[in-house]
Formats: C-alpha cells, structure tokens, sequence
C-alpha cells in the first residue's frame, strides 16, 4: 500500500483530498478553513523545515508526497522536495497554469514589494489580492492613496485601509459589483491561475484597470509535475 502525503491549503488539493482514503494524510499549514468532511487524515501545522518533514514521512510510512500548495508557496515546495529525497520517497507536484494576458489587459510584471509599491506610485486606489502580505504594510500607506486589501482573515485595518475578509470562488457578477462601488482603479495580484479568483482580471479588463501582476517564484524540480487534477488522480489511482 502505497501512504500519501498531500501538502495542501488550495481548492485543487482539496479536490485531491476528497479522493484519499482514511489511510493517507492531508498536510494544511492552518491557515483558513480545515475541512471537516474527509475520508483521510488531516494534520494542521508546520513539520519544522524540511528535516522534521523527513522524519515525519520516514515515521508515518509515507511512500509518496504531493506538492499541491499554492504557486507562491516556494518554500513548502523546496521542504518538500528536500524531505523526500531525504527520506528517499519520489515527489509530485501540482503546478496549474498561470493567466496569461488577453487583448485589453495592462499587465505590469513586479518581483517583489519594492516593485510593486514603485509600480502603485501613481495610483489612489489599489486593490490587494495578494493574501496577508499587505497587512504587514498598513502603517506605509502613502498619503494619496486608499488600499481594499481582499484575504482570508478578517482584520480591522485603519482610516486608510479596508480589510475584506473574503473566501473564493468569486464570480464575475459579483467583481464587477465590488469594482464599480469601490472605483478601484489598480488591481494587485498574484498570478495563480485557476479559475476561483480569475473573475478580477476580466472585470479589471472590462474597466480598463490595470493590474500589477507579481512573478511567481522558481519551485525546485520533482519527480512528477502535473498541470490538472485530473492527470494527478488518474496517475494516482494507478500508483496506489
């Protein structure tokens, strides 16, 4: 019997999940919701780098890890990839793929804060979907503009920062809605891919409003990669 590790905390991985039985183990960093309605094992917290994740998978029998944390999760991804060669089990990884740019869109690529704040110079009303990063910055917000910054986690903000605490998927009834009541005249994003958060861009299209777009990072090379969740189950079923 081949035992599973996923690493999760995306809606893909949560796909995957729901396809394990009770002798595999779904790995979530704790943030957000945990699922209560699953077959398999759920285990909420970090494994202390990538050596307490080896001693993890070599103590609970793990024959196979997958790597379905978010694309910007670069370190997980590394641990993961480090553990497994060091507990010798192959590795596999769901890499979805990221947006690419349509006719009308204004993309201006950034690789990291300083950029992305240089890049958001010259606007009043920015919104984040970046998840928390922003959170840390409330006390720097420059004096002309006004952030909406969209996470998971409820937080008060201040006199020139909203907090919406909000879960996708999200429609694009709804992104046009909040587009037009708040007049935001920048997006700022994460280029994920999928379809739960892709709605933003289309209605960020629909109004001319540009988006900075941050990089993702360089994720280390597995012993399997996947782009669908339907390849990685089929693969899956086959190896288990």
């Amino acid at each position: 019997m081949t035992r599973v590790l996923l690493l999760g905390g995306t809606g893909d991985a949560l796909r995957i999940a729901r396809q394990l039985g009770r002798e595999h183990v779904y790995s979530l960093a704790g943030l957000g919701k945990v699922p209560d309605d699953l077959a398999c094992t759920v285990r909420v917290g970090g494994f202390g780098g990538s050596e307490g994740m080896a001693r993890y998978i070599e103590a609970q029998r793990i024959a196979l890890v997958i790597d379905a944390t978010h694309p910007y999760a670069a370190q997980i991804s590394a641990n993961a990839v480090t553990a497994s060669r060091a507990a010798r089990v192959p590795c596999w990884a769901l890499r979805r793929e990221g947006w690419q740019p349509q006719a009308g869109d204004d993309w201006r690529r950034v690789g990291d804060w300083a950029e992305l704040t240089a890049a958001l110079a010259a606007f009043e009303r920015p919104l984040f979907t970046l998840g928390r990063e922003p959170l840390a910055h409330l006390d720097d917000i420059p004096a002309h503009q006004f952030w909406t910054v969209r996470c998971l986690d409820p937080h008060e903000g201040n006199a020139r920062a909203r907090i919406l605490a909000a879960r996708g998927p999200f429609t694009l009834e709804g992104e046009r809605a909040l587009f037009a009541a708040e007049a935001f005249d920048v997006v700022v994003s994460k280029n994920s891919g999928g379809g739960a958060t892709e709605a933003k861009l289309e209605a960020a299209r629909e109004r001319g409003v540009p988006v900075v777009m941050l990089r993702r990072p360089p994720l280390p090379a597995v012993d399997r990669e996947f782009e669908r969740v339907a390849d990685l189950l089929e693969a899956l079923r086959i190896a288990v």
